[in-house]
Order: C-alpha cells, then sequence, then structure tokens
C-alpha cells in the first residue's frame, strides 16, 4: 500500500500544471514554424528541398522536413518517411479544406499552405506570420529531460505540446529507382521522432521527454492547436557548445 501510494503521488507530480514550478515568464514572439511535406520519389520535389535548406540557414525560424510515404509506390520507398508524417499533412489537409495531399508542400505557422517550389509564396508567407503572431508562453528545456511551458492565452480547446525530434545534419540520398532514378536527392533537418508530450490549457505546465531514439538529434517544441491547428509558440533546443 505505502509503494502505491508512493507511485500515485509522483504520477500527480508529473500532471500538476504547475509542478516543479514552471515559471509563468513573459510572454514572447516566437519563431515561425515552416514544414516542409516533401518525397525522394518525387520529381519535383529537389528545387524545394534546395529552397528550404537556405532558409533554414536564416536565424530566428525553425525549419523542419517531414518526408512523406505515399509516393512509394512508384518504386523507391523514401528512407525517412513515417506514416506519422503523412497523417500529418493529412490533418492539415483535412484542416484547411484542401482537396488532397501533395508533395512539396509548404505549411508556415500552421495556418497557411503554399507549394513547396514557389519560394517567393514561401517567403511572403513567413513576413505575413512575423507581423502578425501573437505572443506566445515561454518554453524551457530543463535538466532531466524535462521542458516547461509557461503561462499563455489559449485557445479554447487549448492546446497539444509536441516534441520533434530533427537530424541538424543535412542528408544526401541517391534514389536508385522510381522517377528519380539516378538523382541525388538533399534534404535540411529531416524529423525522425515526433511525441505528443501532454495538453496545455494557459497554465504553466512541466512535461517529461522520452528517450531519443537515436543521439545527436536536434530538438522543438511545438505549442500547437488541438487536430494540428495554428501553432501558437515553439522553440528550438539550443545546441550545446
Amino acid at each position: 500500500m505505502k509503494t502505491a501510494a508512493v507511485l500515485l503521488a509522483m504520477c500527480a507530480l508529473c500532471s500538476d500544471p504547475a509542478a516543479g514550478h514552471a515559471r509563468r515568464g513573459p510572454a514572447h514572439r516566437s519563431p515561425v514554424v515552416v514544414e516542409l511535406f516533401t518525397a525522394q520519389g518525387c520529381a519535383s520535389c529537389n528545387a524545394a528541398d534546395g529552397a528550404i535548406g537556405k532558409l533554414a540557414d536564416q536565424d530566428g525560424d525553425i525549419v523542419l522536413t517531414w518526408p512523406v510515404d505515399y509516393w512509394d509506390y512508384l518504386g523507391w520507398k523514401d528512407t525517412f518517411a513515417q506514416p506519422e508524417f503523412t497523417e500529418r499533412q493529412r490533418a492539415y489537409e483535412r484542416r484547411l479544406s484542401l482537396r488532397d495531399v501533395y508533395t512539396p508542400q509548404v505549411i508556415v505557422q500552421g495556418a497557411a499552405q503554399v507549394s513547396g517550389d514557389d519560394g517567393g509564396a514561401i517567403l511572403d508567407l513567413v513576413a505575413k506570420a512575423k507581423r502578425t503572431r501573437a505572443l506566445s508562453p515561454e518554453i524551457e528545456f530543463r535538466r532531466g529531460d524535462r521542458i516547461a511551458v509557461g503561462s499563455g492565452r489559449a485557445p479554447g480547446k487549448g492546446c497539444d505540446v509536441w516534441l520533434v525530434r530533427f537530424d541538424p545534419h543535412p542528408k544526401d540520398v541517391e534514389v536508385k529507382a522510381g522517377d528519380n532514378r539516378g538523382a541525388r536527392v538533399s534534404e535540411t533537418n529531416v524529423v525522425r521522432q515526433v511525441v505528443r508530450l501532454g495538453r496545455w490549457s494557459g497554465r504553466p505546465s512541466l512535461y517529461t521527454a522520452p528517450a531519443a531514439d537515436q543521439e545527436g538529434l536536434g530538438e522543438v517544441v511545438l505549442v500547437q492547436q488541438q487536430h494540428d491547428g495554428p501553432i501558437v509558440g515553439a522553440r528550438k533546443k539550443p545546441a550545446l557548445s
């Protein structure tokens, strides 16, 4: 009984929004999040991969590449695609009332989309997002795999808190079959793992991150309206010096 009581107390600590003294912190404007949905078997994606790579070099923006798997039937199985990434894109399709998913596609701040091969339109959406983004809750990476999200104004149904782990090193892949046979595809900030940490309803909250699938990955926290709605806060974990 005593052991059970201790376990219940630990669970309560983890679920308490104020556990660990998550700071309220001042609200601020977080980076703009740019998501590219692409595939190694997509013949028109190479230009978008390159454009996103240049955007990732700019300070302040968070760029993530989500490889999808629905082009695998053309003869080349994407080496980084995961079904969860395709489902994320389909969730955007439903929420933005699109006719279908496609590649290359860019989603900016979880709120607007454009073809990934239209560099000018991508920059326009990023600039608009920077002008119109609302104040965001403070996000902190703490010791012991803890992540704190401060207070702020949450949407009516609250938000999901996502931990996205990505490979910070450019990935070059030689495609040996399908429409891109013989081409070398270069991808930037390829997502390798995505985990839902829990809900955020505007109160300071503390979350525990699970162990990474592999070493050397970068990390981004997204505070996003439920059902893949607009992103209300984001932060990339600073690189170790």
